[in-house]
């Protein structure tokens, strides 16, 4: 489930945290309200920026095995 969260502080800060989108995808999503709100400061990216990559070379690993056993 993709969830957007906004804290809005006193001060006008506004904290901004995604879940449950997987990779770059994220910033899609937020592109347009970041654009909206201003300048961003600062950004923590999660494990979850980074599953897709983790993803695409288990399946690299998994195709290299598969055409390996082919030959034998």
């Amino acid at each position: 489930m993709e969830t957007l969260e906004f804290i809005i502080y006193p001060d006008g800060r506004v904290k901004e945290m995604v879940t449950g989108v997987i990779g770059r995808s994220c910033e899609e999503v937020t592109r347009k309200i970041e654009a909206q709100l201003g300048n961003v400061v600062s950004r923590e990216s999660t494990s979850e920026y980074y599953a897709q990559q983790t993803q695409q070379s288990s399946l690299a690993e998994t195709q290299n095995q598969v055409s390996y056993s082919d030959w034998g």
